[in-house]
C-alpha cells in the first residue's frame, strides 16, 4: 500500500470519537499532572500504563501519546509562573519565561510557549512520517548480527545519560540487564535466576518495575524531602497570541523544531538536552530586538519550548524502526505494545503499518489539542500549581498498586513493583542514575539473544559475525557513543596531556 494509503488507513482508525475521546482525556491528563512541579511525563505515563492494558493497542497509544505531549508541554506552566519546571526537559524555560512573569506578562508568555510546542510537536511528527518509513526499510535487510549491534549500540547510551558518574551509570545499567536475564533462557529454555520461585521462571515484568522505578521511588524521594504546600497566587490573563508575536517568534520556533528533533532522534538525547541546545543556538543566532535572552525575550521561550516538544517526535523515530527507546517516555511505550504481543522494530512497518500511521496521525491531533486546550484552559492549568501534595502523592501510590496489579491479575508483581521503587529511592539516595537500569532492561535480552543466535549461524565463529558492513559501522557508532561522554567529563586532563607545561 502506498504511503498516502497508510496515512488514510492510520487517519480512520484514529478519527473515531472513541479514539478521538482518549486523545482529549490523554492531553489533559498530561497537562494536569504536568503543571504539577516534580510530576514528571515518565512517571505520569508509567503510574497511568495500566488503563491501556485491556484497550486495542490504537486506542492504548492514542491515551499515552496524549499523556507524553500534554505532560511535556504543561512544564512550562509552573517554569513560567513561579520559577519551577514542571518536567526536566522545561528548565530552559525557566530563562526567558519567568523574567515575562515577573513583567506582569504571564499570560503572553503562556501563549507563546502553547503555540512554540505546538509548532515543535508538528514539525517533529513531519521527521517522523518522512524518516521513519526509509530507517525501517534498511533495517529490514538487518541479521542477527546487525540487531546485536544495534542494541550494543543503545547500551553504549547508558554512558551519556549517567550524568556526572559513569561508573554509576555503567552500574546502573549492568544491574538492568541483570535483572532481565531472571526467566526462562531465550534459547535453550531452562529457566536462570529463578531460585525456585516459579512465577520467577517468566521473567521479571518490565512494566512493574517502571512504576516502581519512576513512582514509588519518586513519591519517597518527596516525602522524604517534605511536601512543600506553598501557595502562590497567580493572575494570567491575555492568553490568547497577538498575531505580531506569532510572526515574531515563527523563525525560531521552526528553526528550533527541526533541531530538537534531530536531536529528540538520538537515543537517551531527551527533551532537556534538546531545549537547551535550541535554547543556546537561538541565544547565538537570534537577533535581539527587545530584552536580551535571560531578561524575558520571547524567541528565549520559543526556542526553548519547540525544541523540547519536538523531541517527542524524534523520540519515536528509533523506538519504532530499531525498537530502541527514544528516551525514557518511549521506554513505556515499548512496554505498553509489547502487552498487546507487539514487538517495535522494523517488522512492524510490514506487520503493523495501521498501528505505525495511526501513531503519526494521532501524535499530529494529539499537538492539535494541546494548542487548543492550552490556550483555552491556561487559568485553570495555572491553578493546579497550588494543589496540595499531601493529597496527590496517595492517590499515586494507589495508581501505582493498581497498574502493577492490572499486568497479570497477580499480587507477585506489585511486589516486584514495590521492590523496584525501594530500590529506585536508594539508588536516587545515592545518587544513581535510573536511565541506565531501564535501558538495561530493555536492551539486555535483544543484545543476548541476538548475539548467540548469530554465533550459532556462523558456527561460533566470532569473526563471521562482527565483520559484516552493517555490523561494523553500527559498531563504530557505538564507540563513538561509549567514548565521547568519557572524553567530555576528562577534558581538562586530555588537554593537560596534549599540552604539557614547560
Amino acid at each position: 500500500m502506498s504511503i498516502i494509503g497508510n496515512i488514510v488507513q492510520g487517519a480512520t482508525l484514529v478519527f473515531q470519537p472513541f479514539a478521538l475521546t482518549l486523545i482529549s482525556v490523554g492531553v489533559i491528563v498530561g497537562i494536569t499532572m504536568g503543571s504539577l512541579p516534580g510530576m514528571t511525563a515518565t512517571m505520569t505515563v508509567a503510574v497511568l500504563v495500566s488503563f491501556t492494558f485491556g484497550m486495542q493497542p490504537v486506542e492504548g497509544m492514542m491515551l499515552l501519546l496524549g499523556i507524553y505531549g500534554g505532560a511535556l508541554y504543561a512544564g512550562s506552566i509552573p517554569a513560567i509562573l513561579i520559577r519551577t519546571p514542571g518536567t526536566p526537559s522545561a528548565a530552559a524555560t525557566v530563562f526567558d519565561g519567568f523574567p515575562l512573569s515577573e513583567r506582569g506578562q504571564a499570560g503572553r508568555a503562556i501563549s507563546i510557549a502553547t503555540v512554540a510546542s505546538f509548532v515543535g510537536g508538528a514539525v517533529s511528527v513531519v521527521f517522523l512520517a518522512l524518516f521513519s518509513p526509509q530507517i525501517a526499510a534498511i533495517a529490514l535487510e538487518f541479521g542477527s548480527s546487525e540487531y546485536f549491534a544495534l542494541a550494543f549500540f543503545g547500551l553504549t547510551i547508558i554512558a551519556s545519560v549517567s550524568g556526572d558518574s559513569l561508573i554509576k551509570g555503567f552500574i546502573s545499567g549492568l544491574l538492568g540487564m541483570l535483572l532481565a536475564t531472571v526467566g526462562l533462557d531465550p534459547m535453550l529454555g531452562f529457566p536462570r535466576f529463578s531460585f525456585g520461585v516459579e512465577m520467577l521462571t517468566s521473567g521479571i515484568e518490565f512494566i512493574a518495575v517502571m512504576i516502581g522505578l519512576f513512582g514509588i521511588a519518586e513519591g519517597l524521594n518527596r516525602y522524604q524531602n517534605g511536601l512543600d504546600e506553598t501557595s502562590i497566587e497567580q493572575n494570567v490573563s491575555g492568553v490568547i497570541p497577538s498575531v505580531r508575536d506569532i510572526r515574531n517568534i515563527s523563525g525560531v520556533a521552526v528553526g528550533s523544531s527541526v533541531v530538537g528533533s534531530f536531536i529528540g532522534a538520538i537515543p537517551g538525547a531527551g527533551g532537556d538536552i534538546a531545549s537547551f541546545v535550541t535554547y543556546n543556538e537561538a541565544k547565538r543566532w537570534v537577533e535581539e530586538k527587545g530584552p536580551s535572552f535571560g531578561d524575558g525575550n520571547v524567541h528565549g521561550v520559543a526556542a526553548a519550548e519547540s525544541g523540547n516538544n519536538a523531541s517527542t517526535g524524534g523520540a519515536l523515530i528509533p523506538t519504532l524502526t530499531l525498537g530502541i527507546p527514544g528516551d525514557s517516555v518511549t521506554a513505556i511505550l515499548i512496554g505498553a505494545l509489547m502487552v498487546h504481543g507487539i514487538r517495535p522494530g522494523p517488522g512492524l512497518f510490514q506487520d503493523e503499518p495501521a498501528l505505525v500511521y495511526a501513531i503519526f496521525v494521532g501524535f499530529f491531533v494529539v499537538y492539535i489539542f494541546i494548542l487548543v486546550f492550552g490556550l483555552v484552559g491556561a487559568q485553570y492549568w495555572a491553578r493546579l500549581i497550588d494543589f496540595p501534595s499531601r493529597y496527590l502523592w496517595p492517590v499515586i501510590f494507589l495508581l501505582c498498586v493498581i497498574g502493577a496489579y492490572a499486568l497479570r491479575g497477580n499480587v507477585f508483581d506489585v511486589w516486584v513493583m514495590l521492590g523496584a521503587g525501594v530500590l529506585g529511592y536508594a539508588m536516587r539516595a545515592d545518587n544513581y542514575p535510573l536511565a541506565p537500569m531501564v535501558l538495561g532492561l530493555i536492551l539486555g535480552p535483544i543484545a543476548e539473544s541476538n548475539l548467540r543466535r548469530a554465533l550459532a549461524i556462523s558456527d561460533g565463529s566470532v569473526v563471521a559475525v562482527f565483520t559484516k558492513p552493517f555490523t561494523l559501522f553500527i559498531l563504530l557508532l557505538a564507540l563513538i557513543s561509549l567514548l565521547l561522554p568519557v572524553v567530555r567529563n576528562n577534558a581538562d586532563h586530555i588537554r593537560s596531556l596534549l599540552r604539557p607545561d614547560d
